[in-house]
């Protein structure tokens, strides 16, 4: 309580010094030409606005009157919001945030610091590098631009062993000293289990138990991770990726097991979406910060019930708003509505994804990830509006999403794509190659490929997967999101096609269930009589009653399937 009432005084005391802490931070641009200009380095503070680390360095290390002085006389010292820049956020997120990049003005790293810096070392660390600019640590090698001409069966049984390997038998969750949802490792589990195997059913299951611990109680929402090896040691921050994982994988596990846990912890995570990060234009906000005071740890805030949080005030929400975000947004509470019938949830994707297009679209078809005329474009922002496309193409049935998504597909080939390079970059700029995106873009070709036919999507999504075959792509990385896009690759996406002679409640009701099928990757096409058959549709099924559904995959089809208890026998009985 003590504790607590020292927060409240915090709160009521007037600031001490301005956020700029005396230091004249710039932005990225021309930083380096000025840089030149002036003989100085460039000292880059790569950070996340809700990050607690990042606040304790403001109210610290850049009081100090040596760090002051020495930013002042010897660089020009840069800022930028890691959301806000998704190159540089891909580039340096294995550091952490903070990150601290130290370069000559030729661009050429000197030093990569991670997490909080204390005064002391970051004193003596601009004091040699401004008396002999030369690197700290070796700069980071060139990585080769191709790789082999496949994942081959060693590689993949590679990545098996060691995605067991990092799961904690003991207390779930991948990993030793950070606990969260891993939303594609979760995914490739209940993909797994569908198939039968019990040992990935039991991992995703214990992992999605234990997490149950981190979504906020009083306001919903998921807090980004627990530190220490365990789950009941949050740090509070609420970030649209977390939210959006956790919301799909908690919607497919409910579909596959009907565990009412499960669809309650996905309400809760969608309830947080639609209450507290939408914004008043229909797009959707990045983020809300871990700290009610900032630097100041939350755990005693974050404990009490909801009016008492409100008469303390509540974290600072970052009202950017990001296409990438709105993309993920709107995939994850389109596929959550198909799962509960949540109309809500389904009319805020809806909303939010036409937001995107009339706010943030190119007349390419690609999307902007800001509203500012930035030059420069990113893959996220482009690649998470595509799914969200195909999303509700699968729950709305509205021939303008698929075409919505075949754009952005069309969009990412040329842009994003270097000659004589595997997998894609995160920006226009064609330095950076991460990981997450291309396995994820993988995906999203594959899904595409599925429903348009068109051979050049499954080149682009062999293209994207070919990435990990490049030395030293799949190192230090949690593999489930590979092994994810390498099985749906191999395998035929699952289709189911919905006929309907007259549309009715029972109809409504097998759709959604068709929608709602326990598999990320679904192509469902829904023909209506009378109506022009969906694109790369190549058998006319027979009427069969006022509705029915087929379903083939691997190799085979089931059907007709007339009532939603056999749409569920159906992939309960493993698929």
């Amino acid at each position: 309580m003590r504790k607590l009432w020292l927060l409240v005084i915090l709160l009521l005391s007037p600031a001490q010094c301005d956020e700029g802490h005396s230091i004249s931070w710039t932005g990225w641009d021309g930083a380096f030409d000025r840089a030149e200009r002036e003989n100085k380095l460039v000292f880059l503070n790569l950070e996340a606005v809700w990050c607690h680390w990042c606040h304790v360095m403001d109210k610290t290390t850049y009081r100090d009157p040596r760090v002051l002085a020495l930013l002042k006389e010897g660089t020009v010292a840069v800022r930028v919001d890691q959301d806000a820049r998704p190159d540089l956020s891909n580039r340096y997120q294995s550091y952490g945030w903070p990150a601290t990049i130290i370069f000559d003005a030729e661009g050429r790293e000197l030093a990569r610091l991670s997490g909080y810096v204390e005064a002391d070392r970051l004193v003596a660390i601009l004091e040699r590098l401004q008396s002999n600019p030369e690197p700290l640590q070796d700069g980071p090698q060139n990585e080769p631009l191709r790789g082999t001409s496949k994942l081959s069966r060693g590689l993949i049984d590679g990545l098996v062993k060691r995605h067991f390997e990092l799961y904690d038998e003991a207390l779930g969750g991948w990993g030793l000293t950070h606990k969260f949802v891993n939303a594609p490792v979760v995914e490739y589990c209940l993909l797994r289990a569908l198939d039968g195997d019990e040992r990935n059913r039991e991992m995703a299951i214990k992992t999605l138990d234990a997490n149950l611990a981190l979504i906020d109680p009083e306001w919903g929402g998921v807090y980004q991770y627990s530190d220490s090896g365990v789950w009941d040691s949050p740090h509070y921050e609420k970030i649209m990726q977390s939210q959006a994982g956790n919301l799909k994988v908690y919607s497919l596990a409910y579909s596959q097991f009907g565990y009412p846990r499960y669809l309650r912890a996905a309400r809760q995570i969608a309830q947080y979406l639609m209450n507290e990060m939408s914004a008043p234009d229909d797009g959707f906000y990045a983020s809300q910060d871990a700290d009610l005071v900032q630097g100041t740890k939350a755990k005693e805030y974050f404990e009490l019930p909801s009016d008492r949080r409100l008469e303390l005030g509540t974290p600072r929400i970052d009202t950017a708003e990001y296409a990438r975000e709105c993309g993920l947004a709107s995939e994850a509470l389109a596929l959550y509505a198909a799962v509960s019938g949540d109309e809500e949830a389904l009319d805020r994707a809806v909303m939010s994804a036409a937001w995107a297009i009339e706010e943030r679209q190119e007349e390419a078809g690609g999307f902007r990830h800001g509203s500012e005329a930035d030059p420069q474009l990113y893959l996220g922002d482009t690649l998470y509006m595509g799914r969200a496309f195909l999303m509700l193409y699968r729950v709305h049935a509205n021939l303008l999403w698929l075409q919505k998504a075949q754009q952005c597909g069309d969009f990412i080939s040329t842009r994003f794509a270097k000659e004589g390079a595997d997998g894609f970059y995160t920006s226009d700029q064609l330095i950076v190659r991460d990981r997450v995106e291309n396995a994820d873009l993988a995906r999203f070709f594959n899904l595409l490929h599925a429903h348009t036919g068109d051979p050049k999507h499954r080149e682009m999504a062999e293209k994207a997967l070919r990435y990990f075959t490049v030395e030293g792509a799949t190192e230090n990385f949690n593999p489930g999101g590979i092994l994810l896009a390498a099985q749906e690759m191999a395998t035929d996406t699952p289709h189911i096609t919905l006929t309907i002679e007259e549309i009715s409640e029972e109809s409504d009701q097998l759709n959604q269930a068709a929608a709602g099928s326990p598999v990320g990757s679904l192509r469902l096409d829904v023909c209506y009589s009378g109506e022009p058959l969906p694109p790369h549709c190549e058998v006319t099924y027979p009427a069969n009653g006022a509705h029915a559904a087929y379903i083939c995959t691997k190799g085979r089809c089931t059907g007709p399937v007339n009532k939603v208890e056999e749409m569920r026998e159906f992939w309960l009985s493993k698929y």
